[in-house]
């Protein structure tokens, strides 16, 4: 290790992709130390490989000596291509910045394997992210109303297809320039205007082309990719960028904050050559290196995290991408798709989900999916039976011509005879479906690499109906439709890989909360892919930089009230690890009613908590058998979906003659980012069966601002909730009961045993002066035999 080359920085974002550069531009923005440390080389316009020497080693694999731009992954059933270079995914991205739809934000929707997907966010919590994400990348549709525009045939085919259908079809937000500037008329190859900030890379920028180079660089700039957008506006304010590096070690510090380690390659001198490695120390550290990297770094280091969560790795998804081909249109005759014409997706039609009403349905995308000039080329030279036989007969025409009195000096025909007419490439075109396929991928290291055990047969039925929706497209237009050739056998090939370090409200769920904060490790952020605990839908872009937006509003936040000294609710630090002698349980509680607001008419107001008893023992022994709570509130009123964390009562002896109390005190943060309280009380009494069921499902809730320690619940004014626990969520919290340590089945009859006895024993209280009319009385009565047989 070179310890000459230590520093300290405020923060170290790792990968430069949709989540790392948002994060490095918040960061730098508030004026933080920011160090943003890429592993591929930056691209300037005009950079990007295209002869076929170029294209060769336009692939990374540091052990063969190639640092290109490809980054592609082969597992056993799933083949993914990402990128690795300044910018991310964004280098290779169509563009596409499409928001997630609002009822695709499923809350504990079961899988079949077990478990569930959860997010723990809502479309409302990043609405405004999502505006200020699209603010920065000024995304637009293709100006399909436009002359030039309106008569790309891909798009026209799509459109068509999708009235004949009766789906829905748009024209999709692309991050891609069309003109000088926002607000003028498009213009193919004109210059584009600076922004307040200056360009990275120094390079010039010129409107798209419609050359079809999305996916594999743009070279006139065209695309809004993230160093000419967020990167650029980090680096104007003071982000240092540094290419090259690629991060191998990560661990946290005795102090405080973190060490990183990184390689510096360098991509001219080949496999052989020296690698120097150099060493940073942060207070904050963000993981955005995408999916697979975030994941690999995190279980190639687990042994310097004790504690990390075992969600680690779970919940992989490949957000639902399907690659199917048109091929051979027809109309009356031949049909042109041109799809090297335009940018590589113009159109989108959307299908809906079983969430939408589609009963029985799993909701999904189809967009065209362009390609390259070249490609063309490529198509019709790989027919080469075809190429033969013009060959062939060129060869013949050009001899018999040669000993012919009579030859024409002309040879056009001739040449136009060996070239062909391109009626493959010209009538066919790329699809590509994606959608809601459930997330049941695991990602582990085996033997020192990166692993993937990924069975999607509880996804057969979104797949099945991807590549029905494409087919019906393809022959609405008159095309034979193909599946992908890669994809036979049950393999998959992805451009949109999601999950490994899924965001949740307990870290027995999740590895991060909904903010992107690793559970146990304060200072240790995950703003990428592998956040996400199921498929988008649509392409996943502008969700994850979205939610690294959000990320950054609680992170500055958090920093904020720090320096302030507020008395803000702080994460709970992570307990020691538990003796392997110790036994506990943990259950989820689902509670719905109505949150009252002054006059003013109710709103409704949900809780989700995660009750976990670490050590039975010590919860029995303890009078108050106090347990950990963590979960959310989802309120209007407080601003959407809040973490919550704090501490139950449950079933302790309170002052009055009769009865037991359960007590819900919980920490969490309001809209305007002050403190609150949640005091929940369920107050059980002597009653008839229902009485008591009643009483144990039925709580009022007061919110109060400040903390569960520091607010005064005399004279602090309140606002009032209702909830309950409703029948049909009975079934879900018991499938969620689940106990751990030694001798698991006796901790859960201990622990239903102290509950069922602590009610008998709220039942068979009597007051001084009972009425023997009463349900109370009534049922102490039926219960004396069975207390004489005890």
């Amino acid at each position: 290790m070179d310890t000459e080359n230590r520093e300290h920085i405020h923060a170290v974002v790792v990968g430069s992709g949709f989540g790392g550069s948002v994060t490095a531009f918040r960061l730098a923005e508030a004026g933080r130390s920011v160090v943003v440390l890429e592993r591929g080389r930056a691209y300037p316009p005009g950079s990007f490989p295209r002869t076929p020497a170029e294209m060769s080693r336009n692939f990374w694999d540091p052990k063969a000596g190639i640092y290109g731009m490809f980054d592609v992954l082969t597992f056993r059933r799933l083949q993914a291509v990402t990128g690795s270079g300044l910018g991310g995914g964004s280098l290779l991205y169509a563009g596409v910045l499409l928001r997630k739809d609002e009822k695709w934000f499923v809350d504990e929707e079961a899988l079949p394997g077990g478990g569930y997907e959860n997010w723990p966010v809502t479309r409302a919590d990043l609405e405004k992210h999502y505006d200020a994400v699209e603010k920065m990348m000024a995304p637009t549709p293709m100006p399909f109303d436009r002359p030039g525009y309106s008569e790309t045939p891909k798009t026209i085919a799509m459109r068509d297809a999708a009235r004949r259908m009766g789906a829905e079809w748009s024209l999709p937000p692309l991050g891609i320039a069309f003109s000088a500037k926002p607000g003028l008329p498009p213009e193919p190859g004109t210059r584009i205007a600076e922004d307040d900030y200056k360009n990275l890379h120094g390079a010039v920028r010129r409107s798209c082309r419609m050359c079809g180079e999305c996916n594999i660089g743009c070279n006139d700039g065209a695309k809004n990719s993230l160093d000419h957008t967020y990167l650029s506006a980090a680096k104007a304010k003071g982000a240092e960028i540094r290419t090259s590096a690629e991060v191998v070690r990560i661990a946290p510090r005795e102090r405080g904050g973190y060490e990183v380690d990184y390689l510096v390659h360098d991509p001219d001198a080949g496999p052989a050559a020296f690698k120097h490695s150099k060493l940073l120390s942060c207070d904050v550290l963000v993981l955005g290196a995408g999916t697979f990297g975030t994941v690999e770094l995190l279980l190639r280091n687990r042994a310097n995290f004790p504690g990390l969560s075992r969600a680690l790795g779970t919940r992989f998804s490949g957000n639902g991408d399907v690659l199917g081909f048109m091929l051979r249109a027809t109309e009356g005759g031949p049909r042109t798709l041109a799809a090297s014409q335009g940018p590589v997706i113009t159109s989108s039609i959307r299908f809906p989900d079983g969430l939408d009403g589609a009963a029985g349905q799993r909701g999904g995308y189809v967009q065209d999916a362009g390609f390259p000039l070249f490609v063309d080329w490529l198509v019709e030279g790989s027919r080469v039976s075809k190429l033969g036989a013009r060959a062939a007969r060129f060869a013949g025409d050009a001899l018999a011509g040669s000993l012919s009195p009579h030859r024409s000096p002309h040879s056009g025909a001739r040449l136009s005879s060996l070239l062909g007419c391109g009626l493959l490439s010209d009538t066919s075109m790329p699809l590509l479906a994606m959608g809601r396929e459930r997330p049941e991928g695991t990602l582990s290291l085996r033997r020192g690499e990166l692993d993937l055990r990924w069975r999607h047969e509880s996804s057969r039925d979104y797949f099945a109906l991807a590549g029905e929706r494409m087919r019906a497209i393809a022959e609405s237009d008159g095309a034979e439709y193909r599946d992908n050739p890669m994809g036979r056998g049950g393999r998959v090939v992805t451009v949109h890989p999601l999950g490994g370090a899924p965001m949740a409200v307990t870290e027995q769920s999740g590895v991060c909360d909904p903010h992107g904060r690793v559970f146990g490790f304060p200072g240790l952020y995950i703003a990428d892919g592998s956040v996400m605990p199921g498929s988008v839908g649509p392409n996943p872009s502008l969700t994850i930089a979205a939610l690294a937006d959000r990320l950054c509003d609680r992170m500055l936040e958090t920093t904020r009230a720090a320096a302030t000294q507020a008395q803000a609710p702080a994460p709970a630090e992570k307990p020691p690890p538990r003796p392997a002698t110790t036994s506990g349980l943990r259950f989820r509680e689902k509670m719905v009613g109505t949150y009252a607001l002054g006059g003013t008419r109710s709103q409704a107001f949900t809780l989700r908590l995660s009750v976990e008893i670490p050590d039975l023992d010590t919860f029995l022994a303890d009078p108050k058998h106090r347990a950990d709570v963590s979960g959310w509130v989802d309120s209007s009123t407080l601003g959407g979906r809040q973490v919550v964390q704090g501490t139950l009562e449950l079933l302790t002896r309170h002052a009055t003659p009769v009865g037991a109390r359960m007590y819900y005190r919980l920490n969490t943060v309001g809209r305007d980012g002050e403190p609150r309280v949640i005091l929940g009380c369920k107050d059980v009494q002597r009653r008839s069966a229902w009485g008591l069921w009643r009483d144990t499902t039925r709580m009022w809730v007061r919110v109060y601002r400040g903390t569960v320690d520091t607010v005064d619940y005399v004279h602090t004014r309140h606002r009032t909730a209702r909830v309950r626990v409703r029948v049909r969520d009975l079934p879900r919290m018991v499938r969620t009961f689940q106990a751990f340590g030694p001798r698991r089945i006796r901790t859960v009859r201990r622990f239903l045993g102290f509950f069922a006895g602590r009610l008998v024993d709220v039942a068979r209280q009597v007051p001084n002066n009972p009425d023997p009319n009463s349900p109370a009385f009534r049922l102490v009565r039926i219960n004396a035999p069975w207390r004489k047989r005890r």
